[in-house]
């Protein structure tokens, strides 16, 4: 009932830029966090960054911090990922999430089980 849909994804040479952007649509739903998380070949899926919808705080790994921004825009509910300064370990698939039940600890937006929508992803390649 609940889509999420990513966009933006592209190959790219370190230290270019990217921006992901993600779109709902479907039913209407209560939105508490949206997040990004990624996926690397052989590995699981891994936390980038979130977003707090009703008051902007964002919480992001450290191997992103600095580098990547999330952002969101209410009126159009979309949720966008500003990367820079990519690194070959940045190649992925990029998957956007929705988190529809409140989280209490911070720690807990890096937990992919707590969110429960999510797209089908998107590919990041980053060229050395």
């Amino acid at each position: 009932q609940v889509q999420l849909v990513e966009s933006g994804g592209g190959l790219v040479q370190a230290g270019g830029s990217l921006r992901l952007s993600c779109a709902a649509s479907g039913r209407t739903f209560t939105r508490f966090a949206m997040g990004w998380f990624r996926q690397a070949p052989g590995k699981g899926r891994e936390f980038v960054a979130a977003i707090k919808w009703r008051d902007d705080s964002t919480y992001y790994a450290d191997s992103v911090k600095g580098r990547f921004t999330i952002s969101r825009d209410n009126a159009k509910n979309t949720v966008a990922l500003q990367m820079n300064t990519l690194k070959p370990e940045d190649t992925a698939v990029y998957y956007c999430a929705a988190a529809t039940k409140a989280i209490f600890l911070s720690s807990s937006y890096r937990t992919a089980a707590n969110y429960d929508y999510w797209g089908q992803g998107t590919q990041v390649t980053v060229s050395s």
